[in-house]
């Protein structure tokens, strides 16, 4: 299976992933242009036969009904998604497992926080985990706002319990391009973060592209603010008075939502 990371050129700066299996069927998660959508399936000779939606937000499934209308393709989504998410046929469940090939599979994750609809996906080589798709739940560098009918507190279960155990190898697939924004504010509070100066230089080089840096699980735990709630630079610059995990992922989220 190869993955196709395309990055919109909007300006929420969404990702869309298109799965390319051996036997030329394609999966597309969060479709924003049907019709660059369908360039790259008629450019690669694919068929497409589902869409993947990890939420309800409208800049996840704009281009749901346009490409069902073409392809007559299935979408899958939270169960939380009937009757806001367009199109959707089939509901998915916490370790649901959905089979791609005899090798690769997704597992489905249910991570609410951002919303109460959301859904991330481990992609699972023989068995092996190798990427996840996030959505908005969490970005390189950071993680998802919950000012569009979601939960702070909820979120920060969802990251602790969910995301904090991946394996460090795991690639990261977000739903936007907030990187750069990330890492300048990882030093806002972290200023010392050697890891999060270095990464800044790489994506701020004028040949970056969006989409062509990746971070792993390795690299989160290494800059991630949202991975690094014991951290004494982080506590003391966010003037918190021995705080636990909790109000420390609080904290932080509060002053992203300003920044």
């Amino acid at each position: 299976m190869k993955i196709h990371q395309r990055y919109t050129h909007n300006q929420l700066r969404n990702f869309n992933y298109i799965l390319e299996l051996d036997d030329k069927r394609a999966l597309v998660i969060d479709p924003w242009d049907p019709n660059e959508i369908n360039e790259f399936l008629d450019t690669n000779h694919l068929s497409l036969y589902a869409i993947i939606n990890t939420h309800e937000h409208w800049d996840h499934t704009q281009g749901n009904q346009a490409l069902v209308d073409q392809h007559s393709c299935e979408v899958w989504a939270h169960k939380n998604g009937e009757g806001k998410i367009p199109a959707l046929s089939r509901s998915l469940s916490a370790g649901e497992i959905i089979n791609l090939n005899d090798k690769d599979q997704l597992l489905v994750l249910d991570t609410p926080g951002h919303t109460f609809a959301h859904c991330c996906f481990i992609v699972k080589e023989n068995n092996v985990s190798k990427a996840i798709f996030t959505g908005d739940t969490l970005f390189n560098a950071g993680v998802g706002h919950c000012k569009g009918g979601g939960d702070e507190k909820v979120l920060y279960q969802t990251i602790i319990e969910q995301f904090h155990i991946l394996d460090d190898s795991v690639i990261v697939y977000p739903g936007h391009d907030y990187l750069e924004n990330n890492l300048r504010f990882t030093l806002k509070y972290e200023p010392t973060n050697s890891a999060a100066s270095a990464w800044l230089k790489k994506v701020a080089n004028s040949s970056y592209w969006p989409g062509i840096i990746q971070t792993t699980i390795k690299d989160e735990k290494s800059f991630n603010t949202f991975f690094r709630l014991n951290n004494a630079e982080i506590i003391n610059n966010l003037s918190l008075d021995k705080p636990d995990d909790e109000q420390v992922f609080l904290a932080l989220r509060a002053r992203r939502d300003n920044w």
